[in-house]
């Protein structure tokens, strides 16, 4: 596929918010709507219409609001979600219905009772049900990762015909590696013959820790559209982040893709979920994790500061975060001590950081991190000393 462009569909509001404990109002929905539509998403998956009515109300309320952004509505393969969906949806300048049934045999068979081939017709006629509303219909293969790839293929042909315009292709239980995950878009890519009248998207969870790695192997193979969280909030172990695919794409440009995101809103907005969302970010999260540019290694600090790229392939400001820092630990060495020094306004030399070096390991030694007020301490003592001697 020539075109560059990676569609971010965002799921923050419906995936994200089915995390135990991320439970959204209407208010606090859509003031992050408004927030995601600002940092450049394509598409805001706003909610379930049918679940409930908050969320019904939810998306309605979306809907009037956000004027660039597609406002996505997801259903089952139901009639009545379908209809209920678009009712929601109504107000969207671009209204987008998402609906889909599981195609894996462990679905097929465990989950619906039911035979391939009667799949593949409620597949069919959910995406004919939800064309009745809207021109821009998604329709998702639940399960698509452990699903055998002709019959996907079978499926996603004829729900192509039927008229979808964007198909989903879940790695619903982060079951794949990224070698099959990207060979399965490819296998689409190269054994649908109306695949050019569609965009493949990924939608992959995180139970193996390998969500991202997937979506990336994804757009590789193919596809142009990645379904993602902001934190990678999401069931389970979380779905794909989007601040990790998004840099990804735009540190790797030798894989000629690029996305409309405005990355320095990342921190700001990270930080902002997860308050709303009352979901802390794990310290050593990438790109917006509180340890994502700090150094405390010696090796580390002396590399980073004699030049940044050593030790950091993404300039902090970039995304928006907190400057670097350089954090004393026992494991750090003279230089950081000298540079922490220096920024406290102290003037020693080679000397003076040898004498100062073994005083800052007793104190290391005794707590996990050095902080300014110790080091002023240290260094008005050693001043003294230096006066009186």
């Amino acid at each position: 596929m020539a075109e560059g462009k990676v569609h971010i569909f965002d799921t923050t509001l419906r995936d994200g918010e089915q995390v135990p404990g991320c439970k959204l109002n209407t208010n606090e929905k859509l003031e992050l709507a408004l927030q995601l539509e600002e940092l450049g998403v394509d598409i805001i998956e706003a909610g379930f219409p049918i679940s409930s009515p908050g969320d019904f109300e939810s998306v309605a309320q979306i809907s009037k609001a956000i004027k660039n952004a597609t406002v996505c509505g997801l259903s089952r393969a139901v009639q009545k979600d379908i209809e209920v969906a678009a009712q929601a949806l109504k107000y969207a300048v671009r209204p987008r219905i998402h609906t889909g049934i599981g195609t894996s045999d462990f679905h097929i068979k465990s989950k619906f009772n039911s035979t391939r081939e009667d799949i593949l017709q409620r597949a069919i006629q959910c995406v004919k049900w939800a064309r009745n509303f809207t021109d821009d219909v998604e329709f998702y293969a639940e399960d698509a990762g452990r699903t055998d790839n002709d019959y996907l293929a079978q499926v996603i042909e004829a729900v192509i015909k039927a008229g979808a315009t964007v198909v989903n292709i879940p790695d619903t239980t982060g079951y794949c590696l990224p070698y099959q995950y990207g060979e399965k878009i490819a296998y689409l890519v190269n054994n649908v013959p109306n695949i050019d009248k569609a965009i493949i998207s990924c939608h992959c969870h995180n139970d193996l820790g390998l969500a991202t790695a997937n979506s990336i192997a994804g757009v590789i193979a193919g596809a142009r559209q990645i379904e993602c969280t902001i934190n990678g909030l999401g069931e389970r172990a979380g779905n794909t982040s989007l601040e990790e695919v998004v840099m990804i794409i735009k540190q790797h440009k030798h894989l000629g893709l690029h996305t409309d995101i405005n990355a320095k809103q990342l921190n700001p907005l990270s930080r902002i979920v997860s308050d709303t969302m009352r979901m802390p970010v794990q310290p050593n999260k990438a790109i917006v994790g509180s340890n994502a540019f700090s150094h405390s290694s010696g090796i580390h600090q002396d590399g980073f500061l004699k030049d940044a790229l050593t030790y950091e392939i993404i300039n902090p400001e970039e995304v928006g975060a907190d400057s670097s820092k350089i954090v004393l630990t026992a494991r750090s060495g003279r230089s950081a001590l000298a540079y922490r020094f220096q920024k406290l306004g102290f003037q020693f030399d080679r000397n003076d950081v040898d004498v100062l070096y073994n005083e800052f390991l007793r104190v290391a030694d005794s707590k996990k991190e050095v902080e300014d007020g110790d080091l002023q301490t240290m260094g008005k003592q050693h001043q003294s000393n230096a006066v009186v001697a």
